[in-house]
């Protein structure tokens, strides 16, 4: 990468929070390195979100990812004496979030954290103001707690000090450097800091600092309101306390209370206009508390715990700190500015875990887990405008505690990215989720007099999910079906010397003749797998890619040489699957080249035309069924549709949404990026090694070993009962210890039961295990894969 410490380089670090003080002493206990840490404000309280934050740290996330970098910050700060392990508890009041508890509790085996499911008089036992007749029960986390978050940021400016790093408060910035597209210094004003590396780690003033090195910095500054209540005989040593029903949480402060409220408006701050900290009557982060956004609040908070009737509420603020669109940090190198770097909207929850991932990224090229999630380079342009992010960033801090189904689109602003074919979707009653700004239709209610009888669902798996989705895998399988690919990301390689450029980057053979396509994979330098592509060599130096995220243009782009051109033809560009046993019959007649197998075989290109609309046909399938992906530009894409559409009326043609090919791609074991493997995971353990020539040489090829043996493996499971549904990310106990989770779920309608995909150790095709959903252990079977058609048959007909 352009912007690492292969060789010892003069870091500035803007921020000394808690992020940019746990980055300085992760750094330099790397060694080697001259580190500087600059803050407006003095030191160790600089004023910003650490100086007011609360604390309170719960590792249980969604996210895997998260969860490692919060578990790591519990571990560091233990051991700087910064952390109090008093417990945490989440409640519920309500059916539904006694439920939603079962299924954090399973999130919390699967990804290590301990965890227990206790009832009210547990829960009135660890915390003796509650109204026990209130409760339905709680989770408890005993390793969860407080975190001193000042007390954090002086021991590591002692121990990075130690070793050579200074802390410099009272120094306010002004300006970035700049020269031939990299960061050399940082203006402040006492002075300016030449510098090899920046890291912008001031919180909620980032997109201030990111303005002046002309890098968006993707997150909306909100005040959150904290109150201190009179002394009222709260336990000393109390577990941290979520009442998520009421968006609220709880600590003690001696015999008084601390509540936190996320109930309240949202209430946008912008940053400029904050006052310095000399001018702020308390700190540049603490507001002025508006009481009357919090009297809800004082009313919940007495219900729950009748004794705060007699007690007041002493002393509150609304305090600054960071949302992003999606909730994630920030971070990583701007793709904008070479050897400015990211360490944005970061809470203490996360901020040793994710110091110490920006410290192995800089220095190795790694940050050591998958954070993908969080890499600024993973948002789309259409995310990244003042008023999407405003918006999202809001929605934000509204859904912070709320219920979030795995499925659940954002609600606004939509429709925002939309395909060619989108009024004809919309003809068809096409009821559309949302992923990367565009709509995804996942059915059509046109499809309803196709259903037949499929085993009812819960309520959860049942929200965003219809049977139609069965009679659409059914017609895929036995007719033909029309799917709406345009939102899969294209690129366009292109120049003397893409050949040998792609033949580095990736892992299979791509030196084949023009209208090949090949699967391969993107590794890093340990061999984890940065994604998959589909290469299509299209001219001798010209390639269209199928890839996954805006970050894989940028890892290419960043390794790319001189001559060799990358561009995003995604929004020029629309794609129609078509597929099904009876997709040539539908294609054949609208060209004058021949579609035959022998004339046009599986994994090959051509550029032809199906009637009026010049395409780039593409015979893949990700359903498992014969068929061909056509590609034509944005402006003819209607006109594809139309033509596709009428011509396969005699066919029975249906147009089929992503709940459908989401399934047919797993009864065929089709892996998906993000979700079933990462950088974390190699190809083989991925079990993709067929993908990779070991032959050759390429990024990652020297980590590999192929004769490795494998300690764990990506795993084909069916439940058992044909009736049971689990969604993803569940653990999965082998003889009744957790030993890994779900990665990707859904129905199995060919096969009639729910396919699972797993990370677990190599365990035999017929071995037992159970996937725990909702408390409740539901026994599946491991399968050889892939499930359907080993031999290929429907697909190379």
């Amino acid at each position: 990468m352009s912007g690492t410490l292969r060789t010892p380089r003069k870091v500035i670090i803007i921020g000394a929070g808690i992020v940019g003080c746990s980055l300085a002493d992760e750094l330099t206990a790397r060694g080697g390195h001259d580190v500087t840490v600059l803050d407006q404000g003095p030191l160790p309280a600089a004023g910003g979100s650490t100086s007011h934050a609360p604390g309170l740290v719960f590792r249980i996330n969604p996210s895997r990812t998260m969860t490692a970098l919060a578990s790591y910050t519990v571990e560091k700060f233990t051991e700087l004496g910064a952390f109090d392990a008093v417990g945490g508890l989440e409640l519920a009041t309500t059916p539904g979030r006694w439920a939603d508890l079962h299924r954090r509790a399973g999130l919390a085996a699967s990804w290590g954290v301990r965890a227990e499911l206790i009832g009210p008089a547990r829960c009135a036992e660890l915390w003796p103001m509650l109204d026990e007749s209130a409760l339905c029960g709680g989770l408890f986390t005993p390793d969860d707690g407080l975190a001193r978050a000042v007390d954090a940021c002086s021991a590591q400016i002692m121990r990075a000090t130690a070793r050579g790093a200074r802390f410099l408060g009272r120094h306010t910035v002004t300006g970035i450097d700049r020269a031939d597209g990299r960061v050399t210094g940082v203006v402040t004003d006492r002075g300016t800091f030449p510098a090899d590396l920046v890291v912008s780690a001031a919180g909620f003033w980032g997109p201030l600092i990111g303005r002046l090195a002309g890098v968006d910095v993707p997150l909306l500054p909100l005040a959150h309101q904290y109150v201190t209540t009179d002394p009222c005989g709260a336990p000393p040593d109390a577990p941290i306390l979520r009442h998520q029903g009421r968006d609220l949480y709880f600590r003690t402060h001696g015999d008084r209370l601390g509540v936190g409220s996320y109930a309240h408006r949202p209430l946008p701050v912008d940053p400029a206009a904050l006052p310095s900290y000399d001018d702020a009557e308390i700190m540049p982060s603490s507001l002025a508390f508006t009481p009357e956004d919090f009297a809800p609040s004082w009313e919940d908070c007495r219900a729950l715990m009748p004794g705060l009737r007699e007690t007041e509420v002493a002393e509150g603020f609304n305090g600054v700190f960071s949302f992003t669109p999606d909730g994630f940090p920030v971070l990583g190198e701007s793709p904008r500015l070479a050897g400015f770097w990211l360490a944005e909207a970061v809470w203490v929850t996360h901020s040793a875990g994710v110091a110490r991932a920006v410290a192995e990224w800089m220095t190795t090229g790694h940050p050591g887990l998958d954070l993908h999630e969080c890499e600024v380079s993973r948002f789309e342009d259409a995310q990244r405008s003042p008023a999407y992010i405003a918006e999202r960033g809001a929605q934000q801090f509204v859904e912070v505690y709320d219920v979030v189904h795995p499925l659940q689109p954002l609600e606004q602003p939509r429709p925002l990215r939309v395909s060619p074919f989108h009024a004809r979707q919309s003809e068809l009653g096409a009821y559309c989720l949302e992923g990367g700004g565009w709509e995804r239709p996942h059915w059509y209610e046109a499809n309803a007099p196709w259903v037949e009888e499929v085993p009812p669902r819960d309520a959860w798996s049942a929200r965003y999910w219809s049977p139609i989705a069965a009679a659409e895998a059914r017609v895929t399988r036995e007719k033909v079906a029309l799917y709406d690919m345009t939102p899969l990301r294209r690129l366009e390689v292109a120049g003397p010397g893409s050949l040998e450029f792609l033949q580095r980057m990736t892992t299979n053979n791509l030196a084949k003749r023009p209208g090949a396509v090949t699967y391969t994979l993107l590794l890093d330098e340990r061999g984890g797998i940065r994604s998959d592509l589909t290469v299509a060599r299209l001219a001798p130096e010209r390639f269209q890619i199928g890839a996954n995220s805006p970050a894989d243009l940028e890892w290419l782009t960043r390794h790319a040489p001189d001559g060799v051109t990358l561009r995003d033809i995604t929004a020029g560009t629309c794609c129609i699957g078509v597929w099904g046993p009876l997709a040539r019959e539908l294609v054949q007649p609208l060209t004058r080249d021949d579609f035959s197998h022998e004339a046009f075989g599986y994994f090959r290109a051509k550029e032809t035309y199906i009637g009026h609309v010049p395409v780039t046909a593409l015979r893949l399938s990700y359903v498992g069924e014969l068929g061909w992906e056509l590609y034509t530009t944005a402006d003819l894409g209607l006109r594809l549709w139309d033509t596709l559409w009428e011509a396969g009326q005699g066919l029975g043609v249906i147009a089929a949404g992503r709940s459908a090919f989401n399934s047919l791609r797993l009864e065929k074991g089709y892996r998906a990026w993000g979700q079933d493997m990462t950088c974390e995971h190699d190809p083989f353990e991925a079990g993709l090694g067929f993908a990779v020539r070991m032959d050759r040489e390429f990024m990652g090829r020297a980590a590999l070993d192929p004769r490795r043996p494998l300690t764990r493996s990506l795993t084909a499971l069916t439940l058992d009962d044909p009736s049971a549904v689990v969604l993803g990310k569940e653990p999965v106990r082998v003889d009744g210890a957790v030993a890994g989770y779900v990665t990707s779920a859904s129905y199995g309608y060919t096969l009639g039961r729910c396919v699972a995909y797993a990370w677990l150790p190599p365990l035999p095709a017929g071995t037992g295990v159970q996937i725990e959903y909702f408390g409740e252990k539901v026994p599946a079977t491991v399968r050889e894969e892939p499930l359907f058609d080993p031999e290929m048959s429907r697909i190379r007909r």
